[in-house]
């Protein structure tokens, strides 16, 4: 059985509800089509920083942010096209706009339709037009996000998109990776380690990119936990990229459609031809 409500806090919220797994998630539109809370039987999947995100001057940290149309951040935060600069600041400008509830549904799963269409404010900085349709059905211990992007310019659009998903963790010394790559690149790029599934917890930051994977899978075991996390995700994502923060109760393990500065790059960029769709899904399932 499924359920849909709404509650007015600092930001009107969307509560999808799967009663049969006792599965809980949190939405708010208005803010960046985030998902900002995910429980299970009680237990919280995600990381949220209540006080940044109650404040609009800060970046949230926490839930589960929208990143396009870029991924990560550009040199002096300039995009580069057709003879003239813009500037798009790190992980682009969807995480901060209002997205439009368009439907809502309790059928066969708790899904909610959010849109995000290009206006006056995007195309100074994003020359083009388009509209994003995300789906969010909870259904079990699963969250399953649809994915639509459209261009709705005369010319062939270039973009970027990823999911920035802060999951839940307070002794990262429990944790076992499976991550599908034998190297990854720091945060520049321009060095590259090799990786056997372990990492040092104990440096201040870790920010590394994942760019050549060898399956459309990803997870990890929180042993402390008792739980494990899946995440699948379609051809559109290319690359993972693991974040986190000595002594903060998450790790960010996030899909991401290219790497850092792909669309000055060009490298495993994402283009949709004039009114061309382009569909993707990401699920993340919890055992």
């Amino acid at each position: 059985m499924f359920n849909i409500a709404i509650k007015q806090e600092e930001y009107l919220t969307y509560i999808l509800k799967d009663l049969d797994s006792n599965s809980r998630l949190e939405i708010v539109p208005e803010k960046g089509g985030i998902v900002t809370d995910w429980t299970i039987q009680g237990q919280k999947i995600l990381y949220l920083d209540q006080e940044r995100f109650k404040n609009p001057q800060l970046s949230v940290r926490g839930g589960i942010p929208i990143l396009f149309p870029i991924c990560g951040n550009l040199p002096d935060n300039i995009f580069n096209y057709q003879d003239q600069q813009y500037i798009l600041k790190q992980h682009g400008f969807a995480r901060d706009l209002p997205w439009k509830v368009i439907s809502q549904s309790t059928d066969s799963s708790a899904n909610i339709i959010l849109s995000l269409k290009s206006n006056s404010e995007t195309l100074k900085v994003y020359p083009f037009e388009f509209e994003l349709q995300f789906t969010y059905k909870l259904l079990g211990k699963k969250l399953i996000i649809e994915q639509l992007y459209q261009n709705k310019s005369q010319e062939k659009m270039p973009f970027s998109v990823g999911f920035h998903p802060y999951f839940y963790c307070n002794d990262k010394n429990q944790l076992n990776l499976q991550i599908p790559a034998t190297e990854y690149h720091n945060k520049n790029g321009d060095i590259t380690y090799p990786f056997n599934g372990e990492l040092d917890y104990s440096t201040e930051e870790i920010d590394i990119a994942f760019t050549q994977i060898s399956e459309q899978k990803t997870s990890f075991a929180d042993y402390k936990r008792n739980l494990k996390v899946d995440i699948t995700f379609t051809e559109l994502f290319s690359t993972l990229v693991f974040w986190t923060l000595k002594d903060k109760d998450y790790i960010c393990l996030e899909p991401w459609s290219s790497p850092r500065n792909s669309i000055n790059t060009g490298e495993q960029l994402k283009y949709l031809q004039p009114q061309e769709i382009h569909k993707a899904n990401i699920i993340i399932e919890v055992f």
